[in-house]
């Protein structure tokens, strides 16, 4: 019983102001802590800083001993404590990842944080400009051969561009506008820890690239994307503020995965296709493979007042073979047509649509 008493302190501390969301990643009621750091954690994070042991050191708040002197300690210290100290200087551009971002993500985080101490006071914040500069090889998946080949990428926010090489003696296999670019992570969808996508309009199309790096510097090219976008938004809308401005740098879809659609006619066959909700653009594009360079089609999606809606089911005489929740989703022009795998993802699409459909337009 003696060994559980110290626990109850050490829960209360929970209570306190910062403490009652993991220091890391911010989810809800960690149930860790780190003593050498003065923070409290998740779980999840727990297992990133047990690999930090020179400068973190973890327990159960609620399944390990706490001595009385590592009690005072974390009363001294807590999330706020540590914020102030290892965040100070987290450039607008940085990317900070939530509890349901990829682990890359969180183990550069806590590393950049704790081990590197690249956001304290002390540190000289780099301009967005030079951050936006980037050179090195990635291993991209060709169009055509579907395989993965290293390739050197540049990026320049000076020049507002990110362009790739198929070989040295060539000039650029592409010149990207960072003005048109999105990035964002695609581990389960590349199926490798380190997987970005990388898209762009050209010819009025949007262009996916598939790429991924063999370590953790993958985290580096997306930051330093981000501060390229950040430039180039920064430069063109200097009155715009930081709060609305920052959420522009990148994004990811708010949903993805297959359904089956028919034509226009609502007579031809269901055929399986990748989706990919883009909020910011207010497009549904799908795909025959989740990989694919392009596109076959994209739906825009505009508002309630303008004669878009999302209804659960479909129109009264179309007919399927299979016994599956639909979705029928009107525009002005004509209504589209999805048969969704279960009652989960068909709730979860009309969520996600509806969610754009409620949004203003923006200019």
């Amino acid at each position: 019983m003696d060994r559980d008493r110290p626990k109850v302190p050490l829960l209360e501390l929970l209570k306190a102001a910062g403490n009652g969301r993991c220091a890391d990643c911010g989810v809800a009621d960690p149930e860790w802590a780190s003593y050498k750091l003065g923070i409290f954690i998740c779980l999840n994070c727990s297992g990133i800083h047990r690999n930090l042991p020179q400068i973190s050191r973890v327990k159960s708040l609620r399944l390990d001993f706490w001595e009385n002197d590592l009690i005072e300690f974390m009363k001294k210290h807590g999330n706020l404590c540590a914020k102030a100290k290892f965040e100070a200087k987290v450039p607008p551009y940085y990317y900070i990842p939530q509890a349901c971002d990829c682990l890359v993500l969180k183990e550069q985080w806590i590393r950049a944080k704790y081990e590197r101490e690249e956001f304290v006071a002390t540190r000289v914040c780099q301009d967005p400009c030079s951050a936006g500069s980037h050179e090195g090889f990635l291993w991209k998946r060709g169009r055509e051969s579907r395989q993965f080949q290293k390739r050197r990428f540049l990026l320049s926010a000076r020049e507002g561009i990110l362009k790739y090489y198929t070989k040295e003696t060539k000039g650029p296999k592409a010149v990207i506008s960072i003005e048109k670019l999105n990035v964002m992570f695609q581990t389960e969808k590349i199926q490798h820890a380190h997987g970005l996508q990388i898209t762009y309009k050209t010819n009025g199309q949007t262009r996916n690239l598939f790429v991924y790096h063999e370590s953790g510097k993958i985290v580096d090219w997306f930051n330093a994307i981000r501060a390229a976008r950040y430039h180039y938004l920064r430069t063109t809308f200097p009155t715009v503020p930081e709060s609305e401005l920052v959420p522009r740098i990148t994004r990811n879809y708010v949903k993805e995965g297959y359904m089956e659609k028919t034509g226009p006619k609502q007579k031809e066959t269901f055929k399986v296709r990748w989706f990919s909700l883009d909020c910011q653009e207010r497009n549904l594009l799908y795909f025959k493979n989740p990989l694919d360079a392009f596109a076959l089609g994209q739906i825009f999606i505009g508002r309630k007042d303008e004669g878009y809606e999302v209804r659960a089911g479909l129109p009264q005489g179309v007919c399927v073979k299979k016994r599956k929740p639909g979705i029928t989703m009107v525009t002005p022009m004509r209504e589209f047509l999805f048969i969704c795998e279960n009652d989960k993802e068909q709730r979860e699409w009309i969520d996600a649509l509806n969610g754009v459909i409620a949004q203003p337009l923006t200019g």
